[in-house]
């Protein structure tokens, strides 16, 4: 394929930086600047802010330490996305990299500048992350919320921009309203997003959540749990219609199913016969599908 960058996973942030990486785009050269008939310039660190509107909290400082290894070798290949902030720069895209290559002490970085406005470079920062997986659940949660509350985002226009499915945005913004103390145990890895989502439905979420992590409770048993600690609920009541070991089975593959749904943000099915079955990944646009090929193929993101 001639035009790579529009072929896979990433589409939808190409499409928001494509004017910016034509060359008819490139700007006039400015002070410290060095501009490439591609559009990309040299810019100085030290004239680059952090984005506000980063949703990333949390940076691996390992993982800086490798990049910025690399980088001191090989120099940063891919440009950072900056929007004018005065005469300075503000970050909407590439913090690792701008990280890294201060660790690296580069004087500068291969940099794109464009005019964009608080809006769409929170919708740009918020893609890029979860286009490579880079956000925790709350992280990613959180991104959602302020493009909700403060850009009057739906939840349909949120899965639209990102490719991911309308009840996964949902799942994601019912975490905010568990206890800190139960998003910390989700952030620390003590509980997982299946369990986080039992928790979420159940009277107690507190409560819950300490008894998953001294039990060690699976997902499964987690949302029985829960169900079963709602006002009214019959008490481990079994279902009339199928065996118990059904039961059992039919629970298992609706818990894999979520939790891939989960890590994927799409719907999954699963259909079990035995020693076979099927995995079945439904989409809704030609980007999720893009998303799909590219995480089976393995491909950077």
């Amino acid at each position: 394929m001639s035009d790579k960058k529009t072929s896979g996973l990433g589409r939808g942030l190409a499409a928001l930086l494509d004017e910016a990486v034509r060359p008819a785009a490139a700007p006039q050269a400015e002070a410290g600047q060095i501009p490439s008939a591609t559009g990309v310039r040299e810019v100085e660190i030290g004239r680059i802010r952090p984005n506000p509107a980063q949703p990333r909290m949390h940076f691996d400082e390992e993982s800086i330490a490798e990049l910025a290894d690399s980088i001191g070798e090989r120099g940063v290949l891919q440009p950072v996305l900056l929007r004018p902030d005065g005469e300075n720069f503000q970050l909407v895209a590439g913090e690792r990299r701008w990280r890294a290559a201060q660790r690296a002490r580069l004087h500068t970085i291969p940099a794109i500048v464009r005019d964009i406005d608080d809006s769409t470079s929170a919708e740009i920062a918020l893609i890029e992350n979860v286009q490579r997986q880079d956000l925790n659940a709350i992280e990613e949660a959180e991104g959602y919320k302020k493009l909700v509350e403060k850009y009057g985002h739906t939840q349909d226009a949120l899965a639209k921009l990102v490719h991911k499915s309308r009840s996964h945005i949902a799942n994601l913004l019912r975490l905010l309203e568990l206890p800190l103390e139960v998003k910390q145990m989700l952030l620390q890895g003590d509980i997982s997003m299946g369990h986080a989502r039992a928790v979420a439905t159940s009277e107690d979420p507190a409560g819950l959540a300490w008894e998953i992590v001294e039990k060690g409770l699976s997902v499964r048993q987690a949302e029985a749990l829960a169900k079963r600690s709602k006002p009214g609920s019959p008490e481990g009541a079994p279902r009339a219609s199928a065996p118990r070991a059904q039961q059992g089975s039919d629970a298992d593959l609706a818990a894999l199913e979520r939790q891939l749904g989960d890590m994927l943000g799409l719907k999954v099915k699963v259909a079990n016969n035995g020693n076979r079955g099927t995995v079945t990944l439904s989409y809704s646009s030609l980007d999720q599908l893009d998303m799909i090929c590219q995480r089976l193929s393995g491909e950077p993101i």
